[in-house]
């Protein structure tokens, strides 16, 4: 009894409690950063000093497309910068968030956990997989169009039955939705 005890007191078993939200720290709004902040003196640390602006453009760009800003989109940033920061943010972010290199850079994760591969991949002679390209093209354009992850994992474990019956002819959507399922 003395170790179920001691065992049910283990914080994995512990009903989720919300914190308290310390009030906003001067360089960040979000919860999570406060929440963080107020920890940084017992351990002597601080908030890193804000990027400066061409910094920043190389991290948005590295990260959504994962290519670094050509030197013209650097020259459009700064002048940006200079007249609004935050809307040359703003709009940097859509225009990155817009290019079809988001999709591929982001789908990758999730074809990587998926498995994919173009060929067999298992002897020598390597067997293509014809049509494993649908199912990449899929991935990359439900990250390009901004798909729900709900709807995007429905398509995957469902699509064959989301898409109903099929007929002779398939429409567009359940050619996307048989493509889902791989």
């Amino acid at each position: 009894p003395e170790k179920i005890a001691e065992g049910r007191s283990f914080w994995a078993f512990q009903v989720p409690q919300r914190p308290a939200i310390p009030p906003a720290a001067p360089w960040s709004a979000a919860p999570i950063d406060r929440l963080l902040a107020q920890q940084y003196p017992a351990h002597g640390l601080q908030p890193a000093p804000d990027a400066d602006p061409l910094t920043l453009l190389r991290r948005l760009s590295l990260d959504l497309i994962g290519l670094p800003p050509t030197p013209a989109q650097q020259h459009e940033f700064a002048d940006a910068w200079q007249h609004d920061p935050q809307q040359a943010v703003q709009v940097t972010a859509d225009r990155l968030l817009a290019m079809p290199q988001f999709g591929e850079r982001w789908g990758r994760h999730w074809l990587d956990a998926a498995g994919y591969a173009d060929s067999e991949g298992a002897t020598n002679a390597d067997a293509e997989r014809g049509n494993a390209w649908r199912y990449r093209d899929y991935v990359i354009q439900s990250f390009n169009t901004d798909k729900p992850a709900s709807r995007f994992i429905q398509e995957q474990l469902a699509g064959d039955e989301l898409a109903g019956a099929v007929g002779s002819e398939l429409t567009a959507e359940q050619t996307e939705l048989l493509t889902a399922v791989g």
